[in-house]
């Protein structure tokens, strides 16, 4: 009985049914690859963190709250939630004195950053005391005073002044003369890579100005970015810091040390934290569900096709335990080497993600990818608890019931499926319907949200009821193969026969098609909308921008240009707005555009379809927003809208007007005076005109006209589109791998069939026509299933939305269900080729 010992059937089975073992070995490998990349990426954003550059020799540093939290209650208590701010949230200056008096504390200096316009070129700014800790040095002249400005190298050059001349710069105070007191050479703070001032001084000039203007050039009189201590020589950092923050007690600031002075000064960690937290989490999650989910099919699949050597060893004497020891043994002999192998491709996968993340700016450089044995270790263990769970389950009748049915079950495929996995099915199944029918009537996020459950639930019920639906497809396109000859019958016939065999293949189709087309089309959809808002919104004669943002005033220029009727110049950025999802209050990121001029004037320039309400009345307080957001945050015109300015600021403003564009525009638009004092940049960064001639408004900036316009925007709308289709391509390619993989292997277990076709007078091309027809019935009817799943999913996310249908451009499906079909073929031939070759066909 020694050769009956569990582990001996298990390395048995592994050297005498290779096939079957390389494909188990295949998808638990993809499980991990999955798995590990998106562990990887979870933990780096856990961990992420920058070291100070500006503020290196600054051991402590004073800096408002970016972030907006808000507290819910949950099960398990009150619950906080952090929120990204859109801009840079500051602490009053006279704060500085307070840090100043605290005990080690050598001395506290605002610092300001800030953009400055010099004729068509731009510089950044900066209060002149920040030389204490960035190792600026005067190279020539004096501090600046008020009304003086201090210049690099570069700015001097580029304005062609000395010291002692006059220079014209424009802040956000407007256009103002500088008598230039000195120049300097930036020190390392100045130049340094990272953070707000080393973004906008690459590659530009630099320019400093007196400490007691600084704050009113910014655009923020009376606050500073941060607050820089300076300790006493031999002051102990935590005891400063600890001084520093009991001395501002109740003022809401925040005081750092260490690596947290980076995140001070690097406004992009906070996103890029919030980006690899959400590809871990919500992406990981799904992709970790549907990899461990298909692995785990592979692996039921496996067992299932040694049925016959269960019932034999049965027959033999072998018990039902050791049965389920040996299948245990197998899945502890692949699973941990497959896992193995999975983490090095999913290192690779995990580095290539985050460096093209860093590439497209969603990641500081500084920050670096962070590779530990946890995500690795939770990859291989959650390959080997899906396979042993997965071949006990598949495993179970085999080892329990007796050896004389066992060799019944074997020979002849069992009609009735399980009672569990049925009712469960069922379950997922009027689940679904139920989550597609709040979705339908949800809209934004909620809808969003209702969707995703949708997916799971319909993909969970095709997994559990798949020999019924199996059944179902190959009844029904049996009728269509009845007049295709008769491989095609004898391809109907077999598949109706084996419909666990076709349900195993037909689900990961379903799952490729399913979840690349919702993460696809969703993009489709709202960048064809967007597009189709912006050409129908855009109703001005000449566009006119600047990256480095417009002239102060460039709309009041422009107004008097001959022939103008309207210019409207607008500031662009973004307001957290409360709203409902799922059931809890979260805050949802608002495009915002501030405008220069009134409402009626705007009308001149942007057609934003007006719902209810009117634009005559956005103003001080008053603003109007798209009818989408007005849906999630459940107000209409007349209600008051609270929400979060980009620095954080709270406003309860009246709606005055609900539109229908907000998407291929602007979600909320508002008076321009009451964002200025709240963003970093207050230079304008669109500039609309009615009327004229193109020729005079080139001084402002790059004019265009309104499609140009379009253009312009819908390539910036495709760089960030890239995400959708990242995550669209892993998890479609995934389960594309798995639905190969499984035809493979089932192509492979069905040698003895094959050759008893050839001997009872099948031609190898008759043998090879009908596995072709098996092929294209599963990949159709995958296909078909997925694109069903995918369009009860995108039809309420869409209209939930953006208020329109899915747009779905055809030769992009086509192209995905051409693949399906081609890759199907192209599984099936070649082990079948195989397979006939070595019976001597």
């Amino acid at each position: 009985m020694r050769s009956l010992a569990p582990n001996g059937l298990a390395r048995a089975a592994v050297r005498f049914k290779p096939a079957s073992f390389a494909g188990t070995f295949v998808a638990l490998m993809m499980s991990a690859l999955i798995v590990a990349a998106c562990g990887i990426l979870l933990e780096t954003g856990a961990r992420a963190s920058v070291p100070a550059e500006r503020y290196a020799k600054a051991p402590v540093v004073v800096a408002a709250d970016q972030s907006v939290r808000l507290v819910a209650d949950s099960i398990d208590g009150p619950e906080e939630t952090v929120y990204p701010l859109p801009d840079t949230a500051r602490v009053d200056v006279g704060l500085a004195a307070k840090a100043a008096r605290a005990p080690g504390a050598e001395a506290a200096v605002p610092d300001f950053t800030f953009p400055v316009r010099q004729g068509n070129g731009a510089l950044v700014g900066h209060g002149w005391g920040s030389q204490a800790f960035t190792g600026t040095a005067l190279s020539a002249g004096a501090a600046p005073r008020t009304g003086e400005v201090v210049l690099d190298a570069a700015a001097a050059r580029t304005a062609k002044a000395d010291v002692g001349d006059t220079v014209a710069f424009e802040t956000a105070v407007g256009r103002t003369d500088f008598r230039v007191s000195g120049l300097a050479k930036a020190g390392a703070g100045d130049t340094a890579a990272g953070g707000a001032a080393g973004a906008a001084a690459d590659g530009k000039a630099t320019a400093w100005f007196a400490d007691a203007e600084a704050p009113a050039l910014a655009g923020h009189p009376g606050k500073a970015d941060a607050i820089a201590v300076l300790a006493v020589d031999g002051a102990d950092t935590h005891a400063l810091a600890a001084a520093v923050e009991k001395s501002l007690a109740g003022s809401g600031a925040q005081v750092h040390t260490g690596d947290d002075r980076g995140e001070a000064e690097e406004r992009g960690l906070a996103y890029a934290k919030e980006t690899l937290l959400g590809l871990g989490s919500q992406f990981g999650g799904i992709a970790t569900l549907v990899a461990v989910f298909t692995a785990a099919g592979t692996v039921a699949l496996s067992v299932g096709q040694r049925t016959r050597e269960f019932a034999l060893l049965r027959a033999v004497g072998a018990t039902p335990r050791q049965i389920r020891r040996a299948v245990a043994a197998e899945a502890l002999l692949v699973a941990p080497l497959a896992g193995l192998v999975g983490c090095l491709p999913g290192i690779a996968l995990a580095r290539w993600w985050f460096g093209q993340l860093k590439d497209r700016g969603a990641i500081p450089e500084a920050v670096d990818l962070h590779v530990s044995w946890i995500p690795l270790l939770a990859a291989v263990g959650t390959g080997l608890l899906a396979a042993l769970g997965s071949g006990l389950m598949a495993g179970r009748r085999p080892a329990k019931i007796k050896p004389g049915q066992a060799l019944i079950e074997a020979s002849v495929e069992r009609l009735r499926p399980g009672v569990i996995r049925t009712v469960l099915g069922l379950g997922a199944l009027v689940g679904g319907a139920v989550f597609a029918g709040v979705a339908s009537s949800a809209a934004g996020d909620n809808a969003a949200n209702a969707s995703l459950g949708v997916i799971m639930l319909f993909m969970l019920a095709v997994a559990l009821l798949g020999p019924l639906v199996a059944r179902l497809c190959a009844a029904l396109f049996g009728l269509l193969l009845r007049g295709g000859g008769a491989s095609a019958v004898l391809a109907a016939a077999n598949s109706r026969t084996n419909a666990r065999r076709l349900a195993s293949a037909i689900t990961p189709i379903v799952l490729a098609m399913a979840f690349a087309s919702t993460l696809v089309f969703m993009h489709t959809s709202e960048s064809e909308i967007a597009s189709e808002q912006l050409r129908d919104g855009i109703t001005a004669d000449h566009v006119v921008t600047d990256p480095a943002g417009l002239p102060t005033g460039s709309a009041d220029r422009a107004s008097r240009a001959p022939g103008v009727d309207a210019a409207v110049s607008l500031l662009d950025t973004q307001v957290l707005v409360p709203v409902e999802a799922g059931g809890e209050r979260t805050l949802q990121g608002a495009a915002t555009q501030g405008i220069s001029g009134s409402g009626a004037q705007l009308a001149k320039v942007q057609d934003l379809d007006v719902r209810s309400g009117s634009l005559d009345r956005v103003g001080a307080g008053r603003i109007a927003i798209d009818k989408t957001l007005a849906t999630s945050a459940k107000v209409e015109v007349g209600d008051q809208l609270p929400l979060h300015l980009p620095d954080g600021t709270e406003a309860r403003p009246e709606v005055v007007a609900v539109y229908g564009r907000g998407l291929g525009l602007a979600a909320v638009t508002m008076d321009r005076a009451s964002l200025a004092g709240h963003v970093t940049s207050a230079f304008d960064s669109t500039l609309l005109v009615r009327g004229g001639d193109a020729k005079p408004l080139a001084a402002l900036g790059e004019v265009t006209d309104a499609s140009g316009y379009a253009v312009e925007q819908n390539v910036d709308r495709e760089l960030g589109a890239w995400a959708n289709y990242t995550m669209a391509a892993v998890l479609g390619g995934f389960a594309v791998i798995a639905a190969v993989n499984t035809l493979v292997m089932t192509v492979l277990d069905r040698r003895r069939e094959l050759a008893t076709l050839r001997l009872v007078g099948s031609t190898r091309r008759q043998v090879l026509h009908m596995l072709h027809w098996e092929s294209l019935l599963v990949s159709v009817a995958g296909v078909a299933l997925g694109t069903t799943i995918a369009m009860i999913t995108l039809t309420p996310m869409v209209r939930g939305l953006t208020g329109e249908s899915p747009h779905i451009p055809p030769l992009l499906y086509a192209t995905f269900a051409a693949t399906a079909v081609s890759l199907g073929l192209l599984a099936v031939t070649l082990p079948a080729r195989a397979a006939l070759r070595d019976r001597g066909a």
